[in-house]
């Protein structure tokens, strides 16, 4: 009789044991995902980048220093003792040359002129009655009536009368000039920068009465260190900026200071002004002087981070890794600046933001 084989059945506690062990699988692979998934560095920002960009920049040397009169002539008076009748200008008043600018009481000097004139005519009557006195002698002399000695003395009589007349045409002449600087006037076109003149002071002669700008042209007295000197020329364009408001004023270098400062090392150059710049004696302004083109390096003025007084720019590798690069900055133009410390034209730099970031940070790039 053959015995049918029955199967054998599982354990029963076989089942419940798998369910387990496949959870628990389940749950560990859950968890190790959640591990790796935790562990990954997270960008700290997203950002933008730029690159150095190679340019040729015109090359600038700052300046400072006073404007100051080309020329200021001193206008004063060249009689004395008279007093200031009329002041016809003021402070700022534009002339011409020969404009009276005030004028002295005429009286006194006309009564000298009338005092030497009268001189003069007294003159001329010696100087006529020692010639006619010198004839007389000359005609005693053929007859014998008369000494050489005599002779001689009438004859320097006239000589000396003659003498006498010169003298007094020429005391004439320098009351009739006196008389004539009663009236002050321009000595040439100008713009009147200082008046001391007050009507009815008794003046003396050189007592200063106006300072006047010649031809109401201006200068910048610019300083700029001695090694630079060599590079700039007379001719060259300069660019000042003028006080208050900032406007820029194109100026002309007329001349460099033959000579260096001991002390600063700095010399003098003078520009000149155009007229009606807004700009005034005495005042203090900065600027600078346009040299030959350089090739620069430049970036944003925004990608540029200051730390601790330094400069630097936040560099990002291959990997999009922050790197912290010390750099010296430049000239400006616009929101560009120039840059130089090992910067090429293929390092990517932060365009802005880079205060946010540090040395090691992972970033993330827009448009990646």
């Amino acid at each position: 009789m053959n015995a049918r084989k029955k199967a054998c059945p599982a354990p029963r506690h076989f089942a419940p044991r798998l369910a387990i062990a496949l959870s628990l699988a389940v749950t560990l692979g859950a968890c190790h995902k959640q591990e790796t998934a935790a562990e990954a560095p997270k960008p700290v920002m997203t950002v933008e980048l730029v690159t150095p960009q190679a340019q040729q920049w015109p090359q600038q040397l700052p300046a400072s220093g006073n404007i100051a009169a080309w020329q200021e002539a001193i206008v004063g008076a060249e009689v004395g003792g008279a007093r200031l009748l009329e002041v016809k200008v003021n402070v700022g008043d534009v002339v011409r040359k020969g404009d009276v600018l005030a004028s002295l009481d005429p009286a006194t000097l006309r009564a000298q002129v009338a005092q030497q004139d009268a001189n003069v005519a007294q003159a001329i009557a010696n100087l006529a009655k020692a010639r006619a006195d010198a004839k007389r002698a000359e005609e005693l002399d053929k007859t014998g009536s008369i000494s050489q000695q005599e002779i001689d003395q009438y004859r320097t009589a006239a000589a000396t009368a003659d003498a006498q007349l010169k003298l007094a045409r020429a005391q004439y002449d320098v009351a009739s000039l006196q008389l004539r600087y009663a009236r002050v006037v321009a000595p040439d076109d100008g713009v009147i920068s200082s008046r001391t003149a007050t009507v009815g002071a008794v003046v003396g002669a050189g007592t200063e009465l106006f300072r006047l700008i010649r031809g109401q042209r201006l200068e910048w007295r610019a300083e700029v260190p001695g090694d630079w000197l060599g590079r700039l020329r007379p001719g060259m364009r300069a660019d000042i900026r003028r006080p208050g408001d900032g406007t820029a004023v194109a100026g002309t270098i007329r001349q460099i200071a033959p000579t260096v400062d001991l002390k600063t090392r700095n010399a003098l150059v003078y520009v000149d002004l155009p007229k009606n710049a807004g700009l005034s004696a005495g005042q203090f302004a900065e600027g600078g002087f346009e040299l030959a083109a350089q090739p620069v390096l430049s970036l944003p003025e925004s990608a540029i981070v200051l730390r601790d007084g330094h400069r630097y720019v936040m560099t990002v590798d291959d990997h999009n890794i922050v790197h912290q690069l010390k750099i010296e900055t430049g000239a400006r133009q616009g929101e560009a600046i120039a840059v130089s410390g090992g910067l090429t034209t293929a390092t990517r730099v932060v365009k802005a933001g880079g205060s946010f970031i540090g040395d090691g940070d992972l970033i993330g790039v827009e448009g990646t």
